[in-house]
């Protein structure tokens, strides 16, 4: 797929409806020249040279130098004004690679805590140290991700999950994919925590007349001006498939097929009343994470999704997911948005940035900036490397040549909103195949020196929507 007008404009009603069925590729974020909205919306075009962009503090970091031993150095703890950012989580040393207390004793590792409960145990007890060194705790945490290999991790993380976390559990989002960061690990984590203070304690919702689910978490917290809600399944409180939703194993057709129906009742009946039991709407949503199993149903995903969003700018990543709580789910899509009455406006933010590279806009809300995820496509419609990538495996050539693509886009932002590359406080890795991250690594350290990577990273089921694709970054910027 070719984009034939490198310098097309894509306004705030447009930038979504241009996707058809047949065309639903990737939308440019705020791309030319997007109207200012009324002044009653909350939709703002940003300034780049904004004063607040320009007066955005350092985030503070917390970093391994050569994680494992080798010449990478992550940032696995960024704080950033009231927020903290914990990046890529998983059962093992950062500095000193796999943790004995892990992996068990050498001749019997089978003895004592299960295995995969003492993984999640060691990301949970070092995240809360972590939080705590920031000033915060897991009581302040207003969202956490969790990426697992298999159900059974699932099950032990949750258990761990309790015990550390206590009566609350913030907005979670659980998905099976391929493998984590190492091969030797079942469960990644990351999350975000809102420093305690006036006017940052977290307010919790529920469901009219529904409790807290069998895993525990809220389904929607609100802090200041920001609601997060849990991702969600197209399934009721039983964990079934709506009669709405479900189509008869004998039928060959019959109006939407069964993925479409899952894609627009999770909108309409679960996230929607979330953000009304927390205060916002569907028009206040900035960002959103949908995991689509079947990489050809991404097309029909587009298009129900403009369906719902064609008006509304909302910063969007789509990545494959082999696996959920349901195995007859086939979507699961999780939010953050404004309250209703906020301070912060909501802005489309203009990224010189080729128009297929992307998913949707780029939107700012104060001090959080968030570009919809990203593929490593040119402005002639192009993956680079695409044709010499397996050639070169040893190179990690489709790392290194889309990793560098990637990060000009990152970088593109940050000029957009007019803070540095350190600025961005999480990048977040969806790879086909777990060793192109040595190439992405090393265009990070090309392009940044040894500025440290606030990476996560996790392998998905391939391939990816753009033909030979590497990977969908998902980029977390802080201007504030």
């Amino acid at each position: 797929m070719r984009s034939h007008s490198p310098d097309r404009t894509i306004d705030r009603r447009g930038f979504l409806g241009s996707l058809t069925l047949a065309g639903a590729a990737v939308v440019a974020p705020g791309i030319g020249n997007a109207r200012e909205a009324g002044p009653d919306a909350p939709i703002r075009l940003a300034q780049a040279a904004s004063t607040a962009s320009a007066a955005a503090a350092a985030p503070v970091v917390k970093a391994a130098e050569r994680v494992a031993g080798s010449a990478v150095n992550h940032a696995y703890a960024v704080k950033a004004g009231p927020w903290v950012f914990l990046n890529g989580h998983e059962a093992y040393d950062f500095e000193k690679g796999l943790a004995p207390e892990v992996e068990g004793s050498p001749g019997y590792p089978l003895s004592g805590r299960p295995p995969l409960r003492r993984e999640a145990d060691y990301i949970l007890k070092r995240m809360r140290v972590i939080l705590k060194e920031f000033g915060a705790d897991l009581t302040n945490a207003v969202r956490v991700d969790q990426f697992y290999t298999q159900g059974p991790a699932v099950s032990a993380y949750h258990l761990s999950r309790f015990a550390e976390f206590g009566g609350y559990i913030p907005p979670s989002t659980s998905i099976i994919m391929e493998r984590c960061f190492t091969a030797r690990t079942n469960t990644h984590a990351t999350l975000l925590a809102a420093v305690p203070g006036p006017n940052w304690e977290i307010e919790k919702f529920t469901l009219p007349g529904q409790p807290i689910s069998a895993s525990g978490y809220n389904p929607a917290v609100a802090v200041n001006d920001f609601v997060f809600v849990a991702g969600n399944m197209a399934l009721l409180d039983t964990g079934e498939l709506p009669p709405a939703v479900r189509i008869r194993p004998t039928a060959r057709w019959g109006g939407q097929t069964g993925f479409r129906r899952q894609v627009a009742y999770t909108i309409k009946e679960r996230l929607e009343p979330s953000l009304k039991a927390a205060g916002s709407s569907l028009d206040n949503c900035l960002k959103a994470q949908a995991y689509v199993r079947g990489t050809d149903n991404f097309p029909d995903f587009m298009d129900v999704w403009s369906q719902h969003f064609k008006d509304i700018p909302c910063a969007l990543t789509v990545v494959p997911a082999k696996d959920y709580a349901s195995s007859e789910g086939m979507i699961e899509i999780n939010l953050i948005a404004l309250k209703n009455g906020a301070t912060r406006r909501k802005q489309v933010v203009t990224v010189d940035m080729p128009e297929l590279a992307a998913f949707g806009p780029c939107v700012r809300a104060g001090e959080l900036v968030f570009p919809s995820g990203m593929m490593a496509v040119g402005r002639d419609g192009a993956v680079p490397a695409a044709g010499q990538a397996s050639a070169f495996d040893g190179l990690s050539l489709a790392g290194q040549a889309q990793g560098t693509m990637l990060l000009s886009y990152a970088e593109a932002v940050c000029r957009a909103v007019n803070v540095p590359i350190r600025n961005v406080v999480r990048a977040q890795y969806f790879l086909h195949d777990m060793r192109d991250f040595a190439g992405v690594a090393a265009a990070w350290s090309d392009r940044h020196g040894k500025t440290p990577h606030p990476f996560a990273c996790v392998q998905v089921p391939g391939p990816l929507f753009a033909m030979g694709a590497a990977a969908i970054a998902d980029f977390w910027i802080y201007a504030g």
